[in-house]
């Protein structure tokens, strides 16, 4: 009888958001190989379901996750104590499963690169972000990831770029991101017809969780201006906000008000119909105020055949061809990005033929079959066939 191998992932939030919906596919394509993975989520949420259905052995078990916030002296010794914790957790899990590597996903987690450097298990550490700051951070973060992580995964170059370059011995390799594309393909949307909006009016949409990055106060401001001159355009915001950012939620509310948008702007707050959303558009924008990794959002709207005008920030240079799929906006170019917005409102074969693109881009340049592929190859890299 062929013996059980058993994998330990280590996820540093427990919704269905990007990094979320990117781990489900890796351990799916671990599951192809033969793997038996057990996950440990930082805390309850939505992504449970979806690991039921996969079978896979979960728990919950606070992994001390580093935030920004955490860097002071009380929030540092909060995060000592929660990773000691996690870490005798993460031993006693070992005894009854005896792991042969070790997968972090995203740098905010840190237990699991230094245990399972202790105990010399393999492991693999998943970039998903580019920090800026705080140095300290960022410092000690390059200096794990060099000590543990011989190969880490980066899923753009912008991500690959900017740690790479604090490294002395990790080499990163870069695979994009592939998500499952057929509810995307096919969707249809009833958007227009729940806001009670006319069919000929045009819907400008951004999908993102709300936090200090994404740019929904950026996004507002362009929909200022643009209402001013197109009585057809309404703007619709998608997404919940990370815990501890609910301040910039209210944020988002009061700007409406005082912009006056009530009737044009309009907050659909956390949904589970992502593909029905995505087809009711007619424009996507990710207007993202700080680096955005390779943002999983973008994949969706391309497969779904919208256009797509986001900031240069991070990995969206990397999908978007400007031009030809979408437009890329300075961030916080209020002037640039409402043009851009615009020369698609006024254009409905513009954002046609750039949909259909940007559709065609995504199929070929970053499947699904192609993310397995890489990630399978970089697996076997750490572990021996058996």
């Amino acid at each position: 009888m062929a013996k059980t191998r058993h994998i330990l992932f280590l996820q540093s939030s427990s919704e269905g958001y990007g990094s979320g919906k990117i781990i489900l596919q890796v351990l799916r394509f671990y599951q192809n190989q033969g793997f038996s993975p057990v996950v440990v989520l930082t805390n309850e949420g939505p992504i449970q379901e979806e690991l039921k259905k996969l079978n896979i052995p979960t728990y919950v078990q606070n992994l001390g996750i580093l935030r920004r916030k955490y860097v002071n002296p009380s929030g540092i010794f909060n995060r000592v104590q929660k990773n000691l914790n996690a870490y005798r957790f993460l031993k006693q899990l070992h005894r009854r499963y005896s792991f042969e590597l070790v997968y972090s996903n995203t740098l905010a987690v840190i237990v699991g690169s230094i245990w399972a450097k202790r105990n010399q298990i393999p492991h693999i550490w998943h970039i998903h972000e580019i920090l800026l700051g705080p140095a300290p951070l960022v410092k000690l973060l390059a200096k794990m990831l060099d000590s543990s992580t011989p190969k880490p995964i980066a899923v753009s170059q912008a991500v690959a770029d900017h740690w790479q370059a604090q490294l002395q011995n990790a080499q990163i390799e870069v695979i994009p991101n592939g998500i499952p594309y057929e509810g995307f393909l096919n969707a249809k949307g009833a958007l227009k017809t729940e806001l009670q909006l006319s069919p000929k009016s045009v819907l400008i949409g951004m999908i993102g969780r709300i936090n200090p990055g994404k740019g929904q106060l950026f996004f507002l401001e362009m929909a200022d201006k643009i209402a001013k001159k197109y009585p057809e355009a309404h703007f619709v915001l998608v997404g919940d906000p990370f815990p501890g950012y609910e301040y910039i939620l209210e944020e988002v509310e009061q700007e409406i008000i005082k912009k006056k948008l009530e009737s044009r702007v309009s907050y659909l707050g956390f949904r589970t119909d992502i593909p029905e959303v995505m087809a009711s558009l007619d424009i996507f924008v990710l207007p993202s105020v700080l680096p955005d990794s390779f943002p999983t959002v973008i994949l969706e709207a391309m497969s779904a055949g919208k256009p797509v005008v986001a900031t240069k920030s991070g990995g969206a240079s990397e999908m978007v061809l400007e031009g030809e799929t979408g437009f890329l906006i300075p961030i916080k170019n209020v002037k640039t990005g409402s043009a851009a917005i615009s020369t698609l409102i006024e254009d409905p074969s513009l954002r046609n033929s750039m949909g259909e693109k940007g559709r065609k881009r995504v199929l070929e340049k970053f499947s699904l079959e192609s993310f397995e592929q890489k990630v399978v190859n970089h697996l076997w890299q750490h572990l021996r066939k058996s």
